[in-house]
C-alpha cells in the first residue's frame, strides 16, 4: 500500500504549489489473486499546522518534522509536503467587526505595525463585519504598506452591528479560493455572539452559522485566530460567555488560538499580537494524500516525535 502511495507523491509533488484538490488513482495490488485493484478519487489535503515547542528556538523545531505523521479517520496518510514560512508565503485576512467598543479605535496603529512586519511574500486583506455585509478595505495584496494603510477605526455604533459575525467571516472565507494553496489564516477582531436566531441559539453548540464557518475554514485550508472585544450593545455577562466560547471553537477546531481579556476589552492588543506574530512564524502547510474520498466528515490528528510542546492543527474536514 505504501509503496503504490509513494508512487502517487512522486507524481504529484511538482504539482503541490499550485494545487491543493488534486484527484488521482491509488493502486492496491492483491499478490494472492494476482490482480491489481483501482481506488478512484484520493486527493490531496492541504492543513495549517503548528508545532510549538516550549522555550525553545523555531530552528530546534524544524527537526522534529520528520516525524509528524497524519491520521485521517484514524488511518495514517502519506505526507507529500510541509512548506513552511521559506518556501510558502503566509495568506491573511483581517476581519474586524464595526460595532465593537470605542476603545478599540486605539489598536489600530498596533495592527498597522502588526502587518508591517510580516515577511516579505504575505499577501493581506482587510474588511470589516458590518450593518449585514462584509467590507472589504483592501482585497487580497502584496503590498503590506497599502494594506496597513486600508485600516480604519470601527464605527462603534449599534447601527454598523452584523447580522451575525460568522456569516460575514465565512463570506470573507470565501476569497481565499481565489488565492495560492499554502500558509493561510485570518484574524478575527469580534464579540462572537451570533443573536441572528436568538438568544437560545447562541451559544457555541447552538448557532448554526459558527458550525457552517467552521466546515468553510477546514474546507479552504484556513487557521482562524480570534481576539475577543466585546460589542456596543453587549454587556449580558452570560453573552459574553458566548461569544468567547464560539470564538475559542472556532479557533480551536481550525488549527488557531482564541485570546481574551476576561470579559473586558483589552487594556492592549500588542501581547496578542505578538503570540500570534509568532504562532504564524511556526505555522506550516501540511499536504497529505486522502485515501477517504466518501462525502461527510473526515477527522483529522497529527501527531510528532516529541513528549512536550504543542501541535495545533483542525480537527478535520467536511468533503
Amino acid at each position: 500500500m505504501r509503496r503504490g502511495f509513494r508512487k502517487i507523491a512522486a507524481a504529484l509533488s511538482a504539482v503541490l504549489v499550485c494545487a491543493g484538490g488534486l484527484t488521482s488513482t491509488a493502486q492496491k495490488r492483491n499478490e494472492g489473486a494476482g490482480r491489481i485493484d483501482v481506488r478512484r478519487d484520493v486527493r490531496t489535503v492541504t492543513i495549517p499546522v503548528t508545532l510549538r515547542l516550549p522555550e525553545r528556538a523555531p530552528q530546534t523545531e524544524v527537526r522534529y518534522l520528520d516525524d509528524l505523521q497524519v491520521f485521517e479517520d484514524g488511518e495514517r496518510q502519506e505526507i507529500l509536503a510541509m512548506r513552511g514560512a521559506g518556501r510558502s508565503p503566509l495568506t491573511l485576512a483581517i476581519l474586524i467587526q464595526d460595532d465593537l467598543v470605542s476603545s478599540m479605535s486605539n489598536e489600530i496603529r498596533g495592527l498597522a505595525a502588526f502587518i508591517r512586519k510580516l515577511p516579505p511574500g504575505s499577501r493581506v486583506m482587510v474588511g470589516y463585519l458590518s450593518s449585514g455585509s462584509l467590507r472589504v478595505r483592501q482585497k487580497f495584496t502584496g503590498d503590506l504598506e497599502r494594506a496597513a494603510k486600508s485600516l480604519r477605526i470601527p464605527l462603534s455604533s449599534t447601527a454598523a452591528s452584523p447580522y451575525n459575525p460568522f456569516t460575514l467571516t465565512r463570506e470573507a472565507l470565501k476569497r481565499f479560493e481565489s488565492q495560492p494553496v499554502g500558509r493561510r489564516a485570518v484574524l478575527l477582531l469580534s464579540d462572537g455572539l451570533d443573536l441572528s436566531r436568538g438568544i437560545s441559539n447562541s451559544s457555541p453548540a447552538a448557532s448554526v452559522d459558527l458550525q457552517r464557518t467552521v466546515n468553510e475554514a477546514q474546507r479552504l485550508g484556513v487557521a482562524v485566530y480570534s481576539i475577543f472585544a466585546p460589542s456596543v450593545g453587549g454587556g449580558d455577562l452570560s453573552l459574553v460567555a458566548n461569544g468567547q466560547g464560539s470564538l475559542n471553537r472556532l479557533s480551536d477546531e481550525t488549527g488557531g488560538r482564541a485570546f481574551f481579556n476576561g470579559m473586558a476589552a483589552p487594556l492592549s492588543l500588542d501581547q496578542f499580537l505578538r503570540e500570534v506574530d509568532s504562532l504564524l512564524s511556526r505555522q506550516f502547510a501540511l499536504t497529505y494524500l486522502s485515501t477517504h474520498p466518501d462525502k461527510g466528515f473526515h477527522k483529522v490528528r497529527v501527531v510528532a516525535g516529541t513528549a512536550d510542546g504543542e501541535i495545533i492543527h483542525p480537527k478535520g474536514y467536511t468533503r
